[in-house]
């Protein structure tokens, strides 16, 4: 069951409106409208609110709703590559920028420093990126087949 629904479902047990949880939580009940339909997810400090009010607790939420336990899972990987110092893609493009350079060096043309230090560069820039866009082309890829 869908957190939404979950939400929806103990507002109606209690015999409370959309505005009163509003109120109690501390948000607009355009909030509590887009939670209920699943159009959105209410933060952490928004379940605990919730939980006290509906008698309940997070993990009873969580548990509940698979949708929501990945986009946790998501969001934990992402927080743990944004505590990383030095990502991979900071040594991959500098192995390619070095790599350029020597390589203009053995062969004498420009062009290939310039071109491999672009690169370098921009993997180094973009290398989060360039991994969610690779990802998400596996993710639809494996959908389709």
């Amino acid at each position: 069951m869908r957190l939404g629904n979950q939400l929806e479902k103990l507002r109606e047990e209690q015999k409370m409106s959309q505005e009163e949880v509003a109120k109690q939580v501390g948000v607009s009940v355009q909030n509590i409208h887009k939670w209920e339909n699943n159009k959105s997810y209410p933060d952490i400090q928004h379940l605990l609110k919730l939980s006290d009010i509906y008698e309940t607790t997070i993990d009873e939420f969580i548990k509940k709703d698979a949708t929501l336990q990945n986009r946790l899972n998501i969001e934990e990987e992402e927080k743990e590559d944004d505590d990383e110092l030095f990502h991979p893609g900071f040594y991959i493009g500098i192995g390619i920028m070095f790599l350029g350079t020597f390589l203009s060096l053995i062969i004498g043309n420009l062009t290939i420093t310039m071109v491999t230090n672009i690169a370098g560069m921009l993997i180094i820039c973009f290398y989060k990126e360039i991994l969610k866009l690779l990802k998400d082309i596996k993710k639809d890829f494996y959908e389709q087949g």
